[in-house]
């Protein structure tokens, strides 16, 4: 594999190493921040959607910093604020859950990442964030995302990662004197997008061994593909004795699944922008090359979509009819982010002032921890994204198109026994492939466990060796083997979730955590209460207004 074996690459990578060791020494590496964000669906006790509004004890999803909601009404959102240490994260994120399950009733977090039984799409709701316009846009957008990509898409829940290193690493690693890096001999923010850029890069070329590794819906409910589905059968490698559509195998009546996948959320099967792949996606090669495609997705007419209109009966559907309504219509692995000003959109705040982290976005809800993501998890991707900050990462499309293709056989079949993926053009087993990256990833791990004076990172690393040496110990595996087990999907999520609300109904949650809290629910439904107060336009000015960049 020429990325690993190569005199060149292998010097680059070493030289890289040394200078975030020197990092380390300077104190910078432990001054990156960290971030989760976690969907979960909020059910009944029988595992059915949820049809009720989001629960005013919450507060307001519109203003809400670490309680929202996303795509449906009843897709919680938790966020964690920024932290230097991801297991700092973890602990905020089960501090979210404790709160939240006292506070919704009798009604579940649904565990996985796939939805149980649902409604026909029209009675999924879609999610509502009040009467401002601010609320409306938010609303709306949703309700173009239903027209385009139909409801039950947007019950899907997965695990966002945030990860930033901190700023005086970028020009250390990538600086003009570094030889290899000339190409990045600018400014130091623009050291620092070219640098997220390549990490990016990197990250698309190996993340099909997070989803080897931490893949974990390998099935499904049969209600997903709607009422007496069937389609038509992929004639793929797994397609024989299908049952179902899609090429999907069945288990019982109410199951579908893949044998050997991995992340059937993460496969074509799951949420991704169709009319906007191929020529429409934006590249890798730069930031500047990636806005150039965004903002060209934003602003082309698509035929189909156009169709849909923007208004039924005197109502807004949609945004507009192009490929994309707004920037994060973009369904990617990982995305370039920084914070945005008030009023800002995605591409001018990256256009002013370049990338501030990147957002990972291929976890899927880990069925087996109580707030679907564990320490052990979050330390292996610090040392995975920090191997792709280290290695060479060429700007070839080629390799883009490649890493697509890995992706997506992981998904779908990346257990298959001898699986072979493709590396620069030459066939490769996934299984030595995995080997190669994990002993890069381990040095990773050395320089950041000798930063933090302690072992969690190579500790996680070892924990993953362990998964590729047993393949029935990956979450994928145990999860389809519960499903067996439990006798549908839908009974094994059911399962999952009224233990993990148990889990937390019984935990303590600190007195100073529930109050502050309880303050942040209560002063965001006034600061929601404040923003509809002070529209002083209607909705349609407001659109007029977004459209033409001065919102």
């Amino acid at each position: 594999m020429k990325t690993t074996t190569s005199t060149k690459a292998a010097g680059g990578f070493a030289r890289r190493l040394e200078l975030l060791r020197q990092a380390a020494k300077n104190g910078w590496l432990a001054k990156g921040k960290r971030g989760i964000e976690k969907e979960s669906l909020r059910v009944t006790q029988q595992g059915t959607l949820a049809d009720s509004a989001h629960p005013s004890a919450l507060g307001a999803a519109l203003t809400h910093p670490e309680l929202t909601t996303d795509y449906s009404e009843s897709l919680l959102e938790f966020i964690t604020p920024p932290v230097a240490d991801p297991v700092v994260a973890v602990e905020a994120l089960q501090v979210l859950h404790a709160f939240v399950h006292r506070r919704i009733g009798d009604e579940l977090l649904w565990d996985v990442s796939m939805p149980g039984h649902l409604p026909p799409d029209p009675q999924i709701p879609i999610a509502q964030y009040g009467s401002s316009n601010q609320g409306r846009f938010k609303h709306v957008y949703r309700h173009g995302l239903s027209l385009r990509y139909g409801r039950k898409m947007q019950c899907i829940a997965g695990i966002h990662y945030n990860f930033s290193l901190h700023e005086d690493i970028w020009p250390l690693l990538h600086g003009p004197s570094s030889p290899d890096d000339r190409q990045h001999a600018a400014a130091p923010d623009d050291i620092q997008s070219a640098s997220y850029m390549a990490l990016i890069r990197n990250y698309r070329r190996f993340s099909w061994l997070l989803l080897y590794l931490f893949g974990a819906s390998p099935a499904l409910d049969r209600s997903f593909f709607g009422a007496g589905a069937s389609g038509a059968a992929d004639a793929g490698e797994e397609g024989s004795g299908n049952a179902g559509p899609n090429g999907l195998q069945a288990l019982g009546e109410d199951t579908l699944y893949l044998p050997h996948a991995t992340s059937l959320r993460m496969s074509d099967l799951g949420y991704h922008n169709r009319a906007a792949s191929g020529s429409g996606r934006p590249d890798l090669r730069s930031l500047r090359a990636y806005l150039a495609g965004l903002a060209d997705a934003v602003r082309t007419p698509h035929a189909p979509y156009e169709a849909l209109g923007t208004h039924r009966d005197g109502k807004w559907v949609q945004l507009n009819g192009n490929l994309l309504q707004i920037e994060n219509e973009l369904y990617a692995t990982i995305r370039p982010k920084r914070v945005g000003e008030a009023g800002e959109r995605v591409l001018q705040g990256l256009t002013k002032r370049g990338i501030q982290y990147v957002e990972v976005r291929c976890l899927d809800i880990d069925p087996f921890e109580p707030a679907g993501i564990g320490a052990t998890t979050v330390r292996f991707l610090d040392a995975f994204l920090t191997m792709c900050v280290l290695e060479d990462s060429p700007a070839d499309a080629a390799l883009q198109a490649e890493a697509d293709a890995n992706f997506l056989l992981v998904a779908k079949s990346g257990r298959q026994p001898g699986k072979m993926l493709e590396c620069e053009g030459q066939p490769i087993a996934l299984h030595a492939w995995a080997e190669m990256l994990l002993e890069r990833i381990e040095a990773a791990a050395r320089v950041l466990d000798e930063s933090s004076g302690m072992t969690g990172h190579t500790a996680a690393v070892a924990a993953q060796r362990a998964k590729l040496a047993d393949p029935s110990s990956l979450p994928s595996a145990r999860a389809l083997a519960d499903i067996v087990a439990s006798g549908s999907f839908a009974a094994f999520g059911l399962r999952q979730s009224r233990a993990h609300a148990a889990h937390f109904l019984a935990a303590p949650l600190a007195a100073a955590d529930e109050a502050r809290l309880l303050a942040e629910s209560a002063e965001s439904i006034a600061r929601q209460r404040k923003i509809e107060a002070r529209d002083d336009i209607d909705f349609d000015a407001f659109m007029a207004r977004h459209d033409s960049g001065r919102e």
